[in-house]
């Protein structure tokens, strides 16, 4: 357990909401479980309940002017942090469509477009439907809470909803669609693309990494010993994929593969009521089996389809996806008997990708399946505290963060009484002091600060 650090105290500070000031919590609200930091407080400006000693900051917001001339872009979702020169280094994902100029980079008149070569921009979508999804780069401050610099540093892509950090200091966002071109887009979609997670500003060359595979992403977790890249989709029938890359922090070459029970030959693992199959239970570890799958281009976009008829298993709605201490936990949205949601939680095989992974495989663990919404319902993105706690962000109305002790112990970090908008981007920073996480409809990157580690079951 990581010792307390001293956090930012801000006694008596009330705000109106505006970027840059500080709110706290009053009022004080059922607990949210036995484990976690105690009940969630009401905040003075109902944007976000937190529990006693913690305090949150907008950092960031759409529509405003950043450091490179462009806008904010709306949409944030998936995000990771990392270090560089004693800052912290945000790279950000916008799940934006083709031609959605109102949360562009651009302005809604485009008049911020002639500030951008052309080329830099994947898909212009033949200038009618212009690609505006991608990332952003924000250069924060941990000791002072400020955000120093802040610019777009991919754009043109289609709905980059998560991705995940790479252990080479990059980020891998991710496209969750499969469309193709047509008369408005000019290129295929459904692709991961990289980026460098550097305090530069400009925006980098997009290059689609089309040897892991054109499906609906969602998130990918690496592992960091060999390389391996692990992917969700993001579909009522998706799988789960593995990315074997021929050189390690290669993405552009290499084999995907798809995840199978052993033994069990297209097994369903959603456990819902309907369908009247098999169940899948909790806390069971499964042997599986990693098999080939071939035209990953998947022209007619059933590359989940064709794996399932061939072996693999399928989960409901592949989400947030984080690589922790040797193992890798997963979450399908609407999984489970009451589709509440599931976290699953893979072990990879000491010999991954060898010969000798058949002898000592991989295992797969249903490691929660909520049957109650108000502890959780529709997981999302998610990530892995530094003290091993899996925290997850709902995708509902009135979402929490909420927390998962390793041992299945469910509590409540955060809600969102603000927005009737979902959390998404939870990342911790490198030092373990701030939470950062996005509320996707206003545009708004949040920081959380408090007792992190210290307080966690200490009640």
């Amino acid at each position: 357990m990581r010792t307390r650090r001293n956090f930012m105290k801000h006694a008596g500070v009330i705000s109106m909401g505006f970027m840059g000031l500080h709110h706290h919590a009053f009022g004080m609200m059922k607990p949210s479980g036995k484990a976690g930091y105690g009940p969630l407080y009401k905040d003075v400006d109902n944007i976000l309940e937190l529990p006693k000693g913690f305090t949150y900051k907008i950092i960031s917001r759409k529509g405003t002017k950043m450091t490179d001339g462009f806008l904010v872009p709306g949409a944030a979702d998936g995000m990771a942090t990392f270090k560089e020169n004693g800052k912290v280094i945000i790279v950000r994902n916008h799940e934006l469509s083709p031609g959605d100029l109102e949360q562009s980079p651009y302005g809604e008149n485009k008049e911020l477009l002639s500030k951008i070569d052309k080329d830099l921009i994947y898909d212009f979508g033949r200038g009618k439907k212009i690609g505006v999804g991608g990332t952003s780069n924000l250069v924060f401050n941990e000791k002072k809470m400020e955000v120093e610099r802040e610019f777009l540093s991919l754009t043109g892509t289609y709905r980059n909803c998560a991705g995940g950090p790479t252990p080479w200091g990059t980020w891998i966002t991710c496209e969750e669609t499969t469309a193709r071109a047509d008369n408005f887009l000019e290129k295929d979609h459904g692709y991961n693309f990289e980026v460098k997670a550097s305090s530069t500003m400009g925006v980098q060359q997009p290059m689609p990494l089309k040897a892991m595979g054109r499906f609906s992403h969602e998130a990918v977790a690496v592992d960091p010993k060999t390389g391996i890249v692990y992917q969700t989709e993001d579909d009522s029938e998706g799988l789960i994929y593995r990315f074997i890359p021929e050189k390690y922090g290669d993405m552009t070459k290499g084999k995907l593969q798809v995840l199978a029970i052993k033994d069990k030959p297209s097994f369903d693992t959603r456990n819902w009521k309907k369908l009247n199959t098999e169940p899948f239970p909790l806390n069971k570890a499964w042997a599986v089996e990693w098999l080939d799958i071939d035209d990953i281009e998947s022209p007619e976009s059933d590359i989940n389809h064709r794996g399932f008829e061939n072996g693999a298993a399928r989960f409901a709605r592949g989400e947030g996806m984080w690589y922790g201490s040797g193992e890798i936990y997963f979450a399908c949205t609407n999984g489970g008997k009451e589709n509440n949601g599931q976290i699953f939680k893979y072990i990879p095989s000491k010999h991954e990708a060898e010969a000798g992974e058949d002898k000592e495989p991989g295992t797969l663990e249903l490691f929660i399946e909520s049957h109650d919404s108000k502890l959780m319902q529709f997981a999302d993105n998610l990530t892995i505290a530094p003290w091993g706690d899996v925290v997850v962000a709902e995708d509902k109305s009135d979402p929490r963060l909420v927390g998962i002790t390793p041992e299945g112990e469910m509590y409540h970090i955060a809600k969102n009484i603000g927005y009737k908008s979902e959390f998404a981007g939870v990342c911790f920073s490198p030092s373990g002091d701030t939470l950062f996480v996005n509320i996707q409809s206003p545009g708004l990157t949040l920081a959380i600060q408090g007792p992190w580690g210290k307080g966690r079951n200490s009640l």
